[in-house]
């Protein structure tokens, strides 16, 4: 059984065998962030990841009705540039934000990284294809 021997904020990693479109065996790490409620953040910290997916998983306890967002760093960065986070104290001094009372325009904001059941292999591949087309 593997366990766990350092904590570099991946939670899971997902994998796709050879890939259609990519060609080849892919893994994309995971950071997982759960809620019983509506809860965003963004961190400084994840800043030396920048393909890390940060997945928001609303509503824990009622998985029929959970919501879940996956999105990278720098996306969680551009929400935040968006909503004005990154001129607050928290952001500035801190290095981080976090709302559990999004708002209509948070949620606006996110609705394009929502991931639906059935749809985790497309956005793996996704955000694959998208760190594949960096590093060439």
């Amino acid at each position: 059984m593997a366990t766990p021997a350092r904590g570099r904020g991946v939670d899971l990693i997902a994998y796709l065998d050879i890939d259609e479109q990519i060609g080849r065996f892919a893994a994309l790490p995971i950071q997982i962030k759960t809620a019983t409620q509506r809860s965003f953040s963004i961190d400084r910290k994840y800043a030396k990841s920048p393909d890390l997916q940060l997945a928001f998983v609303w509503g824990i306890g009622q998985p029929e009705t959970a919501t879940i967002y996956a999105l990278t760093y720098p996306e969680s960065v551009g929400v935040g540039k968006s909503m004005g986070w990154l001129d607050t104290e928290s952001w500035i001094q801190g290095g981080r934000y976090t709302t559990t009372a999004p708002r209509e325009r948070l949620l606006s904001l996110l609705s394009r990284y929502e991931v639906e059941p059935g749809t985790w292999k497309s956005r793996i591949a996704s955000a694959l294809r998208g760190a594949q087309s960096l590093d060439g």
